[in-house]
């Protein structure tokens, strides 16, 4: 109950923060920073099913769904997406088709805020529990792709994944993934989008080319209209979004062993570091071929 109270107070300053500091957007004009907005009540594990049937959308989970539907919509003269590893660029097109682990590293100073997050917000709102340490992990994850699908055009108009801890039951994060455009940089950057209450967090980063093969997203930015830290609210018809500079994240996804990917991401606050996160993505019938071999012959 207390945390539930304190919980809504947070919320309710969190928004009334963003709509007196940030800016008014016409969502018309400013497509790049629309995204679905939660309900006070929370997100959870089935938001996107509450949210396809508002909508009028079919949720679809098809066998083969990747976060992107073809990476090469990230071409520009900054980017080339002929040099990645075609490994890497699999996990981002048949993202379904990989089961996942993860591992958190907290910056000890940093640690308290960690389980303040989760003891106020995260665990609330079933939305972005980011693990407090490696034990959180250690029974693995689920990973589904969603589609919410227009039945009339059979287009896709949402691609959703969510992941969720299977030792807890909490849902890690629960986000759309899409290619978008934004003012401050030519080509198309990767948009990921969390629903919050009566609005959402919303992480852009610009896609970089390692000549390693290697891919990284990051969301170093210089201001409003860059890519970076966005919140949004959304009251009464009209919508506001704040630009947060010094909240910085990075992604790098590289190759490694067979059929497997792995990822490093880092969160920073003010340029000092205080997550990071470190994932294997492995494809689910190279797990299967080396159950079959491990067991024995009946």
């Amino acid at each position: 109950m207390l945390t539930a109270t304190l919980g809504g107070v947070i919320d309710r300053l969190t928004q009334r923060w963003v709509q007196v500091t940030g800016r008014a957007i016409d969502l018309q004009q400013d497509s790049w920073l629309d995204g679905p907005a939660g309900d006070p009540a929370g997100i959870g594990y089935d938001f996107f099913h509450k949210l396809a049937a508002a909508l009028g959308l079919e949720l679809r989970q098809p066998a083969v769904a990747g976060l992107l539907q073809d990476f090469a919509v990230l071409r520009s003269s900054d980017f080339d997406p002929g040099i990645i590893a075609k490994e890497v660029v699999d996990f981002y097109q048949s993202t379904s088709l990989y089961s996942m682990d993860a591992w958190s590293e907290w910056t000890g100073v940093f640690r308290p805020f960690g389980f303040l997050l989760a003891f106020i917000f995260s665990r609330r709102l079933q939305q972005l529990n980011i693990p407090l340490s490696p034990l959180d992990t250690s029974r693995g994850l689920t990973s589904e792709v969603l589609q919410l699908v227009d039945p009339r055009t059979q287009n896709v108009h949402l691609t959703a994944w969510v992941r969720q801890l299977l030792k807890t039951g909490h849902v890690l994060y629960a986000g759309t993934y899409s290619a978008c455009r934004i003012p401050q940089y030519s080509g198309l950057c990767m948009r990921v989008v969390f629903p919050l209450p009566n609005g959402n967090a919303m992480v852009i980063m610009r896609p970089v080319a390692h000549p390693d093969g290697s891919f990284s997203v990051v969301s170093h930015g210089q201001g409003f209209g860059d890519a970076g830290f966005y919140f949004t609210v959304h009251s009464g018809g009209r919508v506001r979004a704040r630009y947060l500079k010094s909240l910085r994240e990075s992604i790098r996804v590289y190759k490694a062993e067979r059929a497997t990917v792995r990822a490093d991401h880092t969160l920073s606050l003010w340029g000092v570091t205080f997550l990071r996160l470190h994932y294997r993505l492995e494809r689910k019938e190279n797990l299967t071929a080396l159950s079959a071999v491990s067991s024995p012959s009946v």
